[in-house]
């Protein structure tokens, strides 16, 4: 089974996402992380896809990979929120998040994660995208959100797995993970890829 053979590789993740620590764990991969401290500024003619690639891959281009050993595998993701065609970040305020939220309520929006597995001497990138549907929300329930959870570190200013999700979230075309940030199956995919290749 592929966990059998990650023991044999030291895994490093490049990430501040609480979100993708906590599902790599329950995933039952051995981890530590890594620092990428990168500016995450792209070409604006790029396509969503194409960003959230590009970003995951630049997460790695900090790390001097080729000094470490062959069994090591490294792991960046980026994920963005695309609303009626405009790309969302993180919000730097509450009342960005809220005017984000706005945006999303009683929409479709779409949540794109770039994800880059690569070992010193190899690199595998790809995405997935998965389509998320909002009931119309009041602005007391925006607000209430807002102030009770943390919105300011995710994309599209909601994170899946909290309260908005509970109340607000209608339905989703795609995986759920990857909306929390990490497209978990995927992953799977590629770490069964770069190792047994």
């Amino acid at each position: 089974m592929l966990l059998d053979e990650l023991k044999n590789y030291k895994i490093y993740l490049a990430s501040k996402s609480p979100r993708r620590r906590e599902l790599l764990s329950d995933m039952g991969i051995n981890y530590e992380l890594i620092s990428s401290d990168v500016t995450e500024s792209y070409d604006p003619s790029l396509y969503p896809a194409e960003v959230v690639q590009y970003l995951s891959q630049l997460k790695l281009s900090a790390i001097d990979m080729t000094q470490y050993p062959a069994n090591t595998i490294f792991i960046a993701c980026d994920t963005i929120v695309v609303a009626n065609g405009n790309i969302i970040g993180k919000p730097k305020d509450n009342d960005e998040a809220l005017q984000m939220l706005r945006q999303l309520s009683g929409q479709t929006h779409v949540v794109y994660s770039g994800l880059t597995v690569a070992t010193p001497d190899r690199m595998l990138t790809d995405f997935r995208s998965s389509g998320v549907t909002f009931v119309e929300l009041s602005d007391e329930e925006l607000q209430y959100y807002v102030e009770h959870y943390r919105p300011l570190d995710k994309a599209g200013a909601y994170g899946i797995q909290e309260w908005i999700g509970y109340i607000g979230i209608q339905s989703i075309h795609g995986s759920f993970y990857n909306v929390m940030g990490l497209p978990t199956c995927l992953l799977w995919e590629m770490l069964q890829n770069i190792i047994r290749k």
